[in-house]
Parts: structure tokens; C-alpha cells; sequence
């Protein structure tokens, strides 16, 4: 049975156009193809970018923090009480108002009481801001690393320039190291986040954040092994072009540069709607449904990889929705966070001392004013 659905599942006909096989991209006279097996290094690639941005985040980005003067304000911690913390972990984070009048009568607190530690005992779960800031850092370097390396990769070929080059020979068409190593660095990278999605800093779209991840990821490895390089690569090099000055944005909103982060938004939210709006659907997208049928007749897997585009595609308008509200909540002048927050609470209202400033949450705006968000990608 497992041999019937591995040859299903890379029968030709399914992946290739019409009269070609697998056999068409073996290895010969020098040159090398795209195998579906490249992508087994991937895996363990990932892994060790959990462990360099490990240190990366301790030894670089800790040290960055402290230097830009980012600062925890003083949270107040919930006081035990194991009524209240057995109804919070097993019940809810958040209790209705008849909830509220139970467990005050439980455990001997005020209805105003039994409000107030579950504020407090919320702000505790909620990650810091050097958490933020490291993990800001982390994405912004290899953004723009990637950023980099990618127009290294695509900026002499001739398809960047005339995308109607990019079918030229479709399929027969061989790779070079460069390419390679750019595509295994860049699944690596989204596994990796993949991989650390449940201890990252949480975001409202958070759902929307596993279903832009696993796109990419399969989005890049079938254009990998179904030899859709030269557009994967004019896409990716596309996400990574605003998504560094995302980051850099958040890491300035955190350390309390107003000015600059907001300067640097204006810029990312140009780059994002140009790239993301117009570059993408009206040159990526038509070079990728458009030209195609010029050559062959369509099969599964042009339905398969524009499907899937069209996925990140949904995802980009979402996120500039996103942008765009902010934006002109900022235009303005209204105070305004970032609508992807999970803004900390805080205890203003009982004349306490409020917690710590909460929420830029990836995407944008803590201290009371803009930026935006994470992961539009590829991204993302």
C-alpha cells in the first residue's frame, strides 16, 4: 500500500507537464537538477537555527537590549491562591461575571478582588518585552541577510529583468550552488519557525501565522523538486524585502525610539503595499498563471502552486487591511495599537500601579503609538 501511494504521489503527470518524467531531470552532462531528496537537509538545517539563535538571542541581541536602554516596568504579581489558579488553567483565563461572584464566594475575595488577580495573573503569561526585542532581533538579521543574499542570487539573471525567461526550457532547466543554498536556507528558516511557534511571542493572528508558515513551507519545497526555481526565487527575494524593516521597527518601538519607529513603519507599510499589492499579483502572479499555458497545457501542479499563492495572496490583503487602519488611525493623529496586539492589562482603574507596557506583540505598537506587524510572507 505505501509503495502504491509513494508512486501516486510522484506519478509525472501529477507534477510535470505533459510528456515529460522525472527521467528528464536526472543529472547529465555536467549539469545538475532539483531532486525532491535536497530537501531532507532542511530538517536538520532548522534545527541548528534553533541553536544559533539561541546564542544569537543571548549573546547578541540580550547585550543589544541593553545598550539601547529597553526596559521592563515593574509587574505586580497575582498572590497565590489556588482556587483562582486551578480555575485559570483549567477553566479559563478569563471569567464571566457570573464565574467572578463563584469563585469570590470560594475564595473569600471581592468580586473587584477576584478581577484584579486575574488582570495580574494574565500580565504574568504575557512575555516580556526583552523577549520581544530578542526575538525582533533574531527575524530583522536574518531578513536582511536573506534580503541580501537573495538579490545576489537573481539580480544577473536574466529572468529578473524579463520574466517571460523564467519558462524558457521549462523544466529542463538546472540549478546552480547559489541557488541551492539560497532555497535550503530559506525552508530551513520557516521550519524553524514552524518548529518554535508555540514559545514565540503570541499574536492575535496567530492561526493566521501557522497557515502563512505551512504554505511557505510547502510552497517552496514543491517548486523546489517540480524545478519552479527561478519564480521561487523572484518570490521569496520579494517577501524578504520589507519584511527586515518590519523587524527593525518593532526593535526601535520596544527600545522606545518613537520617531524612528515610526519613520521606519511609513517606509515598511510603502514597501509592503507595493510589493505585496501590486509587484505580487500584477508581475509574480501573472508571470506564474499567464506564461505557463504559452508552453504547455495546464496540469496539477500549476493548480497546485497557484493555489497556494493565491493562499499567501489572501494573507497579504488581511495584513494590509491591517496596515492601512493603523496607518490612518496614525495619519490622523489618533492613539492608536497595533490591531494584531494582545495588549497587557493594565490597573489604572483600582489606582494601582499599571503593569508593564504590553503589546507591540510583533506587529506594532506599544508605548501608544504605531508599527506593525509580523509575518505577511513568503512570509512570509
Amino acid at each position: 500500500m505505501f509503495q502504491t501511494l509513494y508512486d501516486y504521489f510522484w506519478w509525472e503527470r501529477l507534477w510535470l507537464p505533459v510528456n515529460l518524467t522525472w527521467a528528464d531531470l536526472e543529472d547529465r552532462d555536467g549539469r545538475v537538477y532539483a531532486k525532491a531528496s535536497d530537501l531532507y537537509i532542511t530538517l536538520p538545517l532548522a534545527l541548528l537555527f534553533l541553536i544559533v539563535r539561541y546564542f544569537f538571542e543571548l549573546y547578541v541581541a540580550t547585550p543589544l537590549a541593553a545598550l539601547l536602554n529597553v526596559k521592563e516596568k515593574t509587574r505586580l504579581r497575582a498572590p497565590p491562591n489556588p482556587t483562582l489558579e486551578h480555575f485559570y488553567l483549567t477553566s479559563g483565563k478569563q471569567p464571566k461575571q457570573a464565574e467572578v461572584e463563584l469563585l469570590s464566594r470560594q475564595s473569600g475575595l471581592s468580586g473587584r478582588q477576584v478581577e484584579r488577580w486575574f488582570r495580574r495573573r494574565r500580565n504574568q503569561d504575557r512575555p516580556s518585552l526583552l523577549k520581544k526585542f530578542r526575538e525582533a532581533s533574531w527575524r530583522f538579521t536574518f531578513y536582511l541577510i536573506a534580503f541580501i543574499a537573495g538579490m545576489a542570487v537573481i539580480v544577473d539573471k536574466p529572468w529578473f529583468y524579463d520574466m517571460k525567461k523564467v519558462w524558457e526550457g521549462y523544466p529542463i532547466q538546472s540549478t546552480i550552488p547559489s541557488q541551492y543554498w539560497y532555497y535550503m536556507i530559506e525552508l530551513s528558516f520557516y521550519w524553524s519557525l514552524l518548529f518554535s511557534i508555540a514559545s514565540d511571542v503570541k499574536r492575535k493572528d496567530f492561526k493566521e501565522q501557522i497557515i502563512h508558515h505551512v504554505a511557505t513551507i510547502i510552497l517552496i519545497s514543491f517548486s523546489w523538486f517540480a524545478n519552479y526555481i527561478r519564480a521561487g526565487t523572484l518570490i521569496m527575494a520579494l517577501h524578504d524585502s520589507s519584511d527586515y524593516l518590519l523587524e527593525s521597527a518593532k526593535m526601535f518601538n520596544y527600545a522606545g525610539w518613537k520617531n524612528t519607529c515610526n519613520n521606519i513603519f511609513i517606509v515598511f507599510a510603502i514597501v509592503f503595499i507595493i510589493t505585496r499589492l501590486v509587484i505580487l499579483p500584477f508581475w509574480i502572479l501573472h508571470c506564474t498563471i499567464v506564461y505557463p499555458l504559452e508552453l504547455y497545457p495546464a496540469f496539477f501542479g500549476y493548480y497546485f502552486f497557484n493555489s497556494m499563492m493565491g493562499v499567501l495572496q489572501l494573507l497579504h490583503i488581511f495584513w494590509a487591511y491591517l496596515i492601512l487602519r493603523m496607518a490612518h488611525k496614525f495619519i490622523t493623529g489618533k492613539l492608536v495599537e497595533d490591531e494584531r496586539s494582545d495588549r497587557e492589562e493594565t490597573e489604572s482603574s483600582e489606582g494601582e500601579e499599571a503593569g508593564a507596557v504590553g503589546g507591540a506583540k510583533s506587529r506594532p505598537l506599544a508605548n501608544g503609538h504605531p508599527v506593525l506587524s509580523n509575518n505577511h510572507r513568503k512570509n512570509d
